[in-house]
């Protein structure tokens, strides 16, 4: 005879396996893998969810790879062990979805703890040598001046991004520029004054400058 707890745990396996094979089928997109992240973290504990998101990481599919970095930037809202796994093994992925998932991961954790609370944070990530490191942060928090604390504060904003602007990762440059483009749209003289500062003699801050600018008048 089965009892209830076995039977319970049959049927979170079950589910967990079905949310798995309704993921693999779609090869585009986030937000069927944030709802998939919802739908796990609904049925177990936050320590279970943890041993599993690490474990699907491992998985060759980018797209379960996705859904334990979507697990994880929803346990990292309090769980700095999953925070430090999304900075340190997520950031060396090779694939660029999983990337963008990481970003929309640091995003959770920054709007869960408060995105001035989370400044030392997002000030530690920025500074990391990993470009997807720090592209979790130019990218994840687009459009910077929407969200809170950032809205009352942009030239915070401003002044955070910009610090990358000459990195020797075009693919984080191209971020860092559209971060600052999004921004001159309702701020265009704080992006002006910005720049003015900048040697555009350097290839790299003249590439990311083109980007920046590219709404200014």
């Amino acid at each position: 005879m089965v009892n209830c707890s076995e039977s319970n745990g049959r049927e979170k396996i079950m589910e967990i396996s079905n949310i798995l094979n309704r993921i693999l089928q779609i090869e585009h997109g986030f937000q069927h893998i944030i709802d998939g992240a919802d739908e796990i973290l609904s049925v177990g504990s936050n320590e279970r969810c943890f041993e599993l998101a690490l474990e699907l990481f491992k998985n060759k599919a980018y797209q379960i790879r996705m859904l334990a970095t979507a697990i994880l930037g929803r346990l990292a809202t309090e769980n700095n062990n999953a925070l430090s796994f999304l900075k340190e093994e997520v950031s060396t992925d090779g694939n660029w979805r999983v990337q963008e998932m990481l970003a929309k991961a640091f995003d959770e954790v920054c709007k869960h703890r408060g995105y001035e609370t989370s400044l030392p944070l997002i000030e530690e990530w920025i500074n990391d040598d990993n470009p997807n490191v720090i592209h979790a942060v130019t990218e994840g928090l687009r459009i910077w001046t929407s969200r809170p604390f950032f809205k009352e504060n942009p030239s915070i904003a401003i002044a955070l991004i910009a610090k990358r602007k000459a990195h020797e990762s075009e693919y984080l440059r191209k971020s860092v520029g559209n971060a600052l483009k999004d921004i001159s749209k309702k701020h265009c003289e704080l992006i002006r004054a910005e720049v003015l500062q900048w040697d555009l003699s350097d290839s790299r801050v003249l590439f990311t400058y083109k980007l920046a600018t590219k709404l200014l008048k």
